[in-house]
């Protein structure tokens, strides 16, 4: 741990992580990342969840990566001061295999980036043309695209009949 930075908070409830996955996400080899800004909950700055899936290896190995990225994500926003760590935000490191080779300094890049990717504050969203609702993408939804251009199904035809 660095000298005079406090510990960074965590994320111990499955609803605060299905909630952070909700967010933004930000995508390495080593590592995912989803966070969200809290406005709503339990006040404080910067709350950090990390999880590892059984695709990854067995538990020695998960427990080596979740491990490399807790120390990572504590120098990473000691690095990155007081303004990212005093953030109310919540951030989920979601460890790969490659972040056990991986040497650490890229591993802490790596989490620098995501704390500053993931807790970024989303813009606006531009007003639309068509009075305050927002634009719908063109696309195909549950029944399909259903516009002008569908072509009818045939009718079905009777069997024929060998005489």
């Amino acid at each position: 741990m660095t000298g005079g930075s406090p510990p960074l908070g965590r994320i111990t409830r499955r609803p605060d992580y299905l909630a952070a996955a909700k967010g933004r996400r930000f995508h390495t080899e080593r590592l995912t990342a989803q966070g969200r800004l809290r406005d709503d909950g339990p006040p404080g700055g910067l709350r950090v969840g990390f999880t590892v899936t059984k695709r990854e290896g067995h538990a020695t190995e998960r427990n080596r990566i979740r491990r490399r990225l807790k120390v990572a994500a504590q120098i990473a926003a000691a690095q990155a001061g007081p303004a990212q760590r005093d953030k109310a935000a919540d951030v989920v490191l979601i460890g790969r295999r490659d972040a056990l080779a991986a040497p650490f300094a890229q591993l802490v890049e790596d989490v620098r980036q995501a704390l500053g990717a993931v807790t970024k504050p989303r813009a606006p969203k531009p007003p639309s043309p068509d009075g305050g609702q927002p634009a719908r993408k063109a696309g195909r939804g549950k029944r399909g695209s259903g516009g002008a251009g569908t072509t009818p199904r045939p009718e079905p035809r009777p069997p024929e009949r060998n005489s």
